[in-house]
């Protein structure tokens, strides 16, 4: 089967190797037909993500179909949709034990610690595998993993319902924060960006308000948007030192940060401001099994929009164009899929 490693930063090497052989009880074999490339990804392209060793075969948010199923497993049968959360844990840290396996002590994440699914056939477990209906395409499938990012991070703060919302960054993730704040009942949200294209993309899937920094400050734009309501909930998921600073500093007193972006160089708070305002900054990591529940559910029913965000396509054998394409177009381009 067909298998692309990146060797080293900006290097992506093509190899046949053996299919998966014999499956534990257990375990369900994919036949992988989608990739979606992440912000994440691009980080590890660079040589800047700050968890991931080399080599590694890429590849985290996918889609395919049941190539073959062990003895004991009952979720799917041969032939159906599915995808899998690519988080493996231990099991028995404190996070764990407490059901937050999301932050496990040892957690390696296939993609980044641990090999993904940049090649032909995959195998999975059941227990965390997640079924794609029938009535949703591959495509969409795809669009679980990141979805599920949503999910959580929304769930992270502490009540949305009825609260002025803004995500900072206009990505995929942003994008999707920013439909979960609407789903779970945000009154107002606003998008922020650099980009004209993305934000033209917020507002294709529904998005409130959007605000490009370009031409309008962070202020000026809370200011016109939310008046004198404020808001009293930000999500940072660019990454960016000044956006985590505008998102601190212009948030109600009391109010609430969740931090969801890959920061390639570690952001400086002030915290003397966020004690003297009383502030809640959490962080969030990827998601729970729920999360990618959740998200199937709010794709499916169409509450969650991801037709808008899939800008490009590449064929499996031209993956290294995909980086590049995403490097020189990066202001317009949003979800870049590999078909397999």
């Amino acid at each position: 089967m067909r298998q692309a490693i990146m060797l080293k930063p900006g290097v992506i090497e093509f190899r046949e190797v053996d299919k998966p052989g014999a499956l534990k009880e257990n375990q369900i074999l994919l036949n992988i037909k989608k990739i979606g490339v992440c912000g994440s990804d691009i980080h590890v392209f660079h040589g800047e993500h700050p968890a991931t060793p080399y080599p590694v075969v890429q590849g985290h948010e996918y889609a395919g179909i049941v190539e073959a199923i062990g003895s004991a497993v009952t979720k799917v049968k041969v032939g159906m949709q599915a995808t899998a959360r690519p988080q493996l844990v231990c099991g028995k840290c404190g996070p764990c034990l407490r059901g937050q396996y999301n932050a496990c002590q040892n957690l390696k994440v296939q993609g980044f610690q641990a090999p993904g699914v940049a090649q032909d056939y995959f195998v999975v477990e059941e227990d965390r595998l997640v079924v794609i209906p029938e009535s949703m395409s591959l495509d969409q499938g795809a669009m679980i993993e990141p979805a599920s990012v949503g999910a959580h991070a929304t769930g992270r703060a502490t009540n949305l319902k009825g609260k002025n919302v803004v995500v900072s960054g206009a990505g995929t993730i942003g994008n999707l924060v920013a439909q979960f704040a609407k789903a779970r009942g945000a009154k107002k949200v606003l998008i922020t960006d650099l980009s004209e294209y993305r934000l033209e993309k917020a507002k294709e899937c529904g998005i409130d308000e959007v605000l490009n920094l370009k031409e309008t400050s962070f202020a000026e734009g809370v200011k016109k948007c939310f008046g004198d309501e404020g808001f009293q909930v930000g999500f940072e998921s660019a990454g960016v030192q000044a956006s985590l600073d505008v998102l601190i500093e212009n948030v109600e007193k009391g109010g609430e940060v969740v931090i969801l972006g890959v920061f390639s160089k570690n952001p400086v708070i002030n915290m003397f401001y966020v004690g003297e305002h009383e502030l809640n900054v959490f962080g969030s990591m990827m998601y729970l099994h729920e999360d990618y529940l959740l998200a199937v559910e709010m794709i499916a029913s169409g509450k969650i929009k991801t037709a808008p965000l899939l800008t490009d396509r590449f064929s499996f054998e031209k993956y290294l164009d995909a980086y590049h394409h995403i490097e020189k177009k990066g202001g317009e381009t949003l979800k870049v899929m590999i078909d397999l």
